[in-house]
This record gives C-alpha cells, sequence and structure tokens, in this order.
C-alpha cells in the first residue's frame, strides 16, 4: 500500500551517541533544539472480574469526547474459526486490529459493548511518550540501558502514532503538541536529575528555569522539561477511525462475550458467552481495565482517577497549548481541547476502586481539581462543563504490560497502562505484529507480565 510510517525499532537500545540522528536531531544541536521549542506554536490485582463489569462501572457521567451512534456489530450465529481474534474494540483493540489488518491476516475484533464507551471515552487522551515513571528513577530500578530503551521506544511509538493518523487521514482532532514537565513545589531538584539523565539519552527536552516558565507559558513554577513530539486527540473519534480502517480491510466487529480461553492446543479456543466458540491462531487481549482471570500480572496497581473540563474559552488558554504534567507521583495534568476547553485531571485513588465509592467521591475530587486548576491558571474560566471519573490502571514500574500470556500458548494480551496509555497501545500494536510475524525484542522482557518490579 505504500505506507510510510516510522517502523520502530524492535532490537537493542543503540548507543546514545546514535540517538540524536535516528530521532532527527543533530548530535551537538542543544542551540537548534532550543529554537525548535520555543517557536510558537491514562489478575491478582484485577480491579474487575470479567463476569460482573459493564461500561458504566469503568466511567461516570459524559466527557467532552464526540457521541456518534453505535458502529454496525454483527451478531454471532454460530461457531467459527479466524487467523487472529482481538478481544477488545476500545482504543488499544483498534490499534492492535489496525496493525494486523495493515500485515494483511485476517482479523475478527468482538465486544461484549459498545466500542470506545468503556475506559476509551474517559481517556483524556494526552498522547506522551514521557513514561510515568522518570527517566532517572526507572535508571535507578533497571540500569541506564533498559530505562532508555523503554523511553526510546515509547518516544518512538508517539511519533507512530501521529504518522499513522496523518497516513489514513484519520479525522480525530489529533493536534501535535509540547509537553511541559513542571516542577511540583518550590524545589527544581527533580527536574534538574531528569533533565541530566535524559541529555545523557538524547531525548529531545529542554530545561527552563523559573523566569523562562514564566516569560513563555505565564506559569508560575520553579522550572519545567520542555518536550517536543507530544500530541492530544479525541480518543472516541480516534478509535472508530482506526475500527474503521481494520473494517475496509476485510476484519470484522462482532458483538460478543469471551468467558473462557483454552490455550493449551496449536491454536486457542475462546468459549463465548451464548454457548458459541471461536478457534484463532492466535488470540489478542485488549480488555482495558478488565482483565480475564489468565491473566495473573505481578505490576498492577488500580485506582480511580477524576477529570474536568471547562465550558470553551479560547481566548484564555497558556501560550502553545502545551500539555501540562507535574513531576510527582500523584500528579495533576493538563491540556486543551480543539474547541477551547480545559481539561484537568488528577486527584488518583487507589483506595476508592468500587464504582459507588468512585462516584460518592466525585463532588470532593471536582472541588479540589477546580482549585488546583486555578493555582496552576489563575486565569480559567471556573465553570465546569463536564467532570467524570473512570477506572485507571497503573504498574509500579510505569511501564505497560505488553506480549504472551505466561501459561497459555499462542494468547498475547496489549494493557497500555498508565499516563500515556495511548502511546504504549500503539507500541503493544507494534510489538505483537512483529511478534506474530516471527521477530523479537527485548521490549517484551521489559514489558513481560510476569517481570520481577522487586527493585
Amino acid at each position: 500500500m505504500g505506507l510510510s510510517l516510522p517502523r520502530l525499532d524492535l532490537r537493542a537500545q543503540w548507543p546514545a551517541d546514535q540517538c540524536a540522528g535516528r530521532f532527527g536531531l543533530a548530535t551537538s544541536s542543544k542551540i537548534s533544539l532550543r529554537e525548535e521549542l520555543t517557536s510558537p506554536v491514562f489478575g491478582s490485582f484485577s480491579i474487575f472480574k470479567d463476569e460482573d463489569i459493564e461500561q458504566d462501572d469503568l466511567r461516570s457521567a459524559r466527557t467532552p469526547w464526540a457521541v456518534l451512534p453505535p458502529p454496525s456489530i454483527e451478531p454471532i450465529t454460530d461457531s467459527f474459526r479466524c487467523e487472529v481474534l482481538v478481544v477488545g474494540a476500545g482504543i488499544t483493540g483498534a490499534l492492535v486490529a489496525e496493525r494486523l489488518s495493515r500485515q494483511g491476516r485476517q482479523v475478527v475484533i468482538i465486544d461484549r459493548e459498545v466500542p470506545s464507551l468503556g475506559s476509551t471515552v474517559v481517556s483524556t487522551a494526552m498522547l506522551l511518550w514521557e513514561i510515568d515513571r522518570p527517566l532517572f528513577q526507572l535508571t535507578e530500578l533497571y540500569g541506564f540501558e533498559k530505562a532508555v530503551r523503554c523511553y526510546h521506544a515509547s518516544h518512538q511509538a508517539a511519533r507512530g502514532l501521529r504518522a499513522l493518523v496523518a497516513q489514513y487521514g484519520v479525522a480525530c482532532h489529533m493536534r501535535p503538541r509540547l509537553s511541559l514537565y513542571l516542577a511540583a513545589d518550590d524545589s527544581p531538584n527533580l527536574i534538574q536529575d531528569e533533565y541530566s539523565v535524559r541529555s545523557r539519552a538524547d531525548l529531545p527536552s529542554l530545561l527552563l528555569g523559573h523566569a523562562e516558565l514564566l516569560q513563555r507559558f505565564a506559569i508560575a513554577r520553579a522550572g519545567a522539561i520542555l518536550s517536543r513530539d507530544a500530541a492530544d486527540a479525541d480518543p472516541v473519534l480516534l478509535t472508530r477511525g482506526l475500527l474503521d480502517l481494520s473494517l475496509k480491510r476485510g476484519a470484522r466487529l462482532l458483538k460478543a462475550n469471551a468467558v473462557a480461553y483454552d490455550g493449551t492446543a496449536s491454536s486457542v479456543t475462546v468459549g463465548l458467552e451464548d454457548g458459541f466458540s471461536i478457534e484463532a491462531r492466535h488470540v489478542v487481549l485488549a480488555t482495558g481495565y478488565v482483565m480475564p482471570d489468565i491473566v495473573r500480572p505481578t505490576a498492577q496497581q488500580p485506582a480511580s482517577s477524576w477529570a474536568i473540563a471547562t465550558a470553551p474559552q479560547a481566548d484564555n488558554l497558556w501560550p502553545g497549548q502545551a500539555l501540562i504534567w507535574e513531576a510527582t507521583q500523584n500528579y495533576h495534568y493538563a491540556r486543551t481541547t480543539f474547541d477551547g476547553r480545559i481539561i484537568f485531571g488528577g486527584e488518583d485513588d487507589h483506595g476508592l476502586i468500587q464504582p459507588d465509592a468512585r462516584d460518592a467521591a466525585t463532588p470532593t475530587k471536582v472541588r479540589v481539581l477546580k482549585e488546583r486548576l486555578t493555582a496552576l491558571w489563575p486565569r480559567t474560566s471556573s465553570h465546569v462543563a463536564f467532570a467524570w471519573s473512570g477506572a485507571f490502571d497503573t504498574t509500579r514500574d510505569g511501564l505497560p504490560l505488553i506480549g504472551a500470556v505466561p501459561g497459555s500458548k499462542n494468547i498475547f494480551a496489549a494493557f497500555g497502562y498508565g499516563g500515556n496509555g495511548i502511546t504504549f497501545s500503539l507500541l503493544a500494536a507494534e510489538l505483537i505484529g512483529s511478534l506474530l510475524s516471527g521477530g523479537s525484542s527485548p521490549l517484551l522482557d521489559d514489558f513481560a507480565f510476569d517481570r520481577d518490579v522487586s527493585g
């Protein structure tokens, strides 16, 4: 098809002195980077068992994203066979299906509910390549080589997602953005430590002191790291656009509830709630925060998160509308939308997991979010047009869960947990696509479900 998307290099990490050129940066161009950046311009720990969770349990209230009619979903009338079965039609399933259908594979996608209206619709769709765990902390945990490999892979995935959308003209309000990683208090030490390691890794970042941050963005913090190659989008439109691509290539979208998996033979048999079954050569689990019992990760941590969106205020936004997040473990984050709203989120809570408890806490969480937004950006309108909450999973090392499901033959899973989950989902699609074609990557060990995170 003449596809010119950038491909993820799934081999071992390149030496640091080769990284800059590979990513389009001159190795000695600190000044060029500054000029570019200163130019205008989200089962032992499972939250829910798969037999008792519904879409409303994953999120509450409306979000500012597109409201679309449900897609045409075929009913299943008999058992059948296919090459690849993708379980889950949210953003991760849509990315996996797009990648595999682009390879020419026969793909069937199943979902028991309306695609994109589970956890996808509550995503704030901040398409960052920066991982929840700062690079210097990931280096302390796993060593420089592995940490940098993960960061560069995430960086490539963020760029690849933008290229994919541009290549196929997916209408999802995607906009290239800068990102601002803000000091969370009066001390810029963490920011400086992070910038030092990023510079060593040749990642496209620039350190801003208090004065320059205030001048450029009118934000009064001790400092920040400014980075390029981020983006934002409407996650519902993105998901539906990607599904449409796959369907045009011959993929099928079916309504079904998978309740059992048998991966002991050369093919996988998936039992459905209605008594039918699907036999597939490969199965990819993309079920978001509803994790089947056959998946037992060692690194997952469930939580709930909240977000608000203001009324449109296009004349009252920070310069450049960069994506904003804070240099702290339980950070707050902010972005704008194509119609001029401010989205502000955070207040993650690992103790409020069940939907009723999460909803009961929402009024207090929304009040705190409004206060935090006003403190960050005093010019903001105080009118909140949307407020919502949702299930949100992280991992203890900030890395996703991608690859083969331990103990099951030909069953793979893609769980892009964390603040940059959509970026991880694109990375999962690339890794699984390569794996099914006989490829390998050290990243599959880095993201393994049974990896050791005891450090």
